[in-house]
């Protein structure tokens, strides 16, 4: 689809810096997650009308066509059979639609954000969690744009065992903004879902980032809403078992989810920074099983 002038205007990279970080982020965020909730049909088509202005929509494989918001738009769910799932065991599957950012090695605990930026992962998980078992192990950068399926899955079998939560600001997570703010995604608000994949349990950890306008994560295992004025507990121990391809949550609008894995995972075939994937589809290969 040929770019239409408000989206080639939007995409100058200064210009798009100033107008989704120069402004009052956390703000503009509670108002635009009441604001997606109103539900009046010329409200919710019009915005979606606006939406399209900016992104390449695409509602095709949506469950429903008709909308009573815009939040409902954000959060919809798919036709049956719209993503298929690799279900060979050795792959961790990757838990969204998104396009993939920085990926690779771990080197020690440090982390590529973006060319010449980086990040630690203790930055990342919080003071709270032990983050060695994935030191030296790998990690790949989700990024879910607007337009996207926003509900996130279950990359394997496997059993959710913690969620830590932990507040922050609501900085845009587009390359424009990764290439410019240090440690963006150790200053914005996220969640750190733990968890072991079977057989052999490895530890995995998925960790959502929330950004502006999208400041709100629902995990279906816990019986709340992540947000900015959530006032709750930061650890949440949690017991649920997931089956790969499972609906874990939804970010109310979309944003990032970086994907931790210990030493002797490795990248599937093709992913690499830029390659745009699909919820399901391979990730990475587990460690081969001991003999």
């Amino acid at each position: 689809m040929k770019p239409t002038f408000l989206r080639r205007l939007f995409l100058q990279e200064d210009l798009n810096f100033l107008l989704t970080n120069r402004v009052p982020r956390q703000l503009l965020t509670r108002f635009m997650g009441r604001f997606s909730k109103i539900q009046n049909p010329w409200v919710c088509r019009a915005s979606i009308a606006v939406w399209r202005l900016f992104t390449d929509l695409d509602l095709s494989d949506a469950k429903k066509q008709r909308f009573v918001s815009l939040h409902d738009c954000f959060t919809r769910e798919l036709v049956a059979g719209a993503r298929s799932i690799d279900e060979r065991a050795p792959i961790l599957s990757s838990p969204s639609d998104a396009i993939v950012g920085a990926c690779g090695r771990i080197e020690g605990d440090t982390l590529i954000q973006a060319k010449g930026l980086s990040y630690r992962l203790q930055e990342l998980c919080g003071p709270t969690q032990d983050v060695q078992p994935f030191l030296n192990g790998s990690y790949v950068t989700l990024r879910l744009t607007s337009a996207m399926y926003h509900r996130f899955h279950a990359p394997h079998d496997g059993h959710i065992d913690h969620v830590t939560y932990i507040s922050g600001d609501t900085w845009n997570v587009n390359p424009i903004a990764l290439a410019r703010i240090e440690k963006l995604f150790c200053r914005n608000e996220r969640a750190v879902i733990r968890m072991r994949v079977s057989p052999a349990q490895h530890p995995i950890a998925l960790v959502p980032v929330a950004a502006i306008l999208v400041a709100s994560i629902r995990l279906h295992c816990l019986n709340v809403l992540l947000h900015l004025r959530f006032k709750g507990p930061n650890e949440m121990p949690v017991s649920a078992d997931c089956r790969k391809g499972q609906e874990l949550g939804w970010f109310e609008h979309g944003s990032t989810i970086i994907v931790l894995v210990p030493a002797g995972f490795r990248l599937a075939d093709g992913i690499a920074p830029g390659r745009a994937i699909r919820m399901g589809q391979a990730l990475m290969e587990l460690p081969p099983a001991p003999l």
